[in-house]
């Protein structure tokens, strides 16, 4: 793959040895969770708690042992800018799970104001994804937040997910879909100083969508991509550990009701 060719010439770079195919994982996932203006503390807990709930979960487990070498496992946290909140560790055994978890439920809260995920994508393209200490055959970018990016235009959303599609990884969406908030997004959006003196970029925008129709349009793509909502922030931890099975066991997405289930692919 793409990826693991270009981390294998970057260690050639740094005058390190080329990775082994004992070194390698099949699946290197990043967590990235909204920590943006709408999410309390109330809220913050619901997601640092799921992602650890995630990592301890017995099916989860399952599936992660079921890969030779485990999986590698990052967390960034983003709003106006992001950053890396954890970076990647092996997860191969229930200890290294539950050590992982640990420091989830330790990530303090420093919450932003703006929710720019353009620039989130950027940073894990430039910063992350880079650190990667192994090749991986999938490398999985899970988008969770609950709202739509008010700090960019859409084309340049675009630029940032399509460098990364390019590269060879998936992008998949947890859109947080909560009742009598954010309903139709995009109508009247709060937007960051300065963008909401351009003209408005997108029919969608001024009339409104959707945040899980927003997210599959802007967000989600790459080999195998879906999207799978959550149903407030209280059923994050379910909707999590869902698309974990689906993200490190490689399943095809699956809509079960006809179309019209809460998972969808791209």
């Amino acid at each position: 793959m793409w990826c693991a060719a270009a981390l294998t010439l970057l260690g050639l770079m740094l005058g390190t040895s080329a990775f082994s195919a004992e070194e390698s994982v099949a699946t290197a996932l990043v967590v990235s969770v909204d920590i943006s203006g709408s999410v309390d503390e109330t809220r913050y807990h619901l997601q640092m708690e799921g992602i650890a709930e995630a990592l301890e979960d017995p099916t989860v487990l399952s599936a992660i042992q079921a890969n030779s070498g485990g999986i590698y496992f990052a967390l960034v946290t983003w709003a106006d800018g992001a950053r890396l909140a954890v970076d990647w560790r092996r997860i191969a055994t229930k200890a290294d799970a539950a050590a992982t978890a640990v420091l989830v439920r330790a990530v303090p809260h420093i919450p932003g104001e703006f929710t720019c995920v353009g620039q989130m994508l950027r940073t894990v393209s430039s910063s992350v994804v880079p650190r990667l200490p192994v090749p991986a055959d999938r490398v999985v970018i899970d988008v969770s937040g609950d709202g739509i990016d008010n700090c960019s235009d859409v084309d340049a959303i675009h630029t940032e997910r399509d460098a990364l599609l390019a590269a060879g990884t998936t992008i998949n969406g947890l859109p947080i879909l909560v009742p009598g908030e954010n309903d139709v997004v995009g109508v009247g959006a709060y937007r960051a100083p300065g963008y909401g003196l351009r003209e408005l970029p997108r029919q969608t925008y001024r009339d409104g969508t959707t945040l899980d129709a927003w997210y599959r349009e802007h967000i989600v793509g790459g080999p195998g991509s879906f999207l799978l909502a959550a149903r407030g922030y209280g059923d994050f931890a379910r909707a999590l550990r869902q698309k974990f099975v689906m993200e490190i066991s490689g399943l095809a997405p699956t809509d079960p009701v006809n179309g019209k289930g809460s998972v969808a692919s791209r």
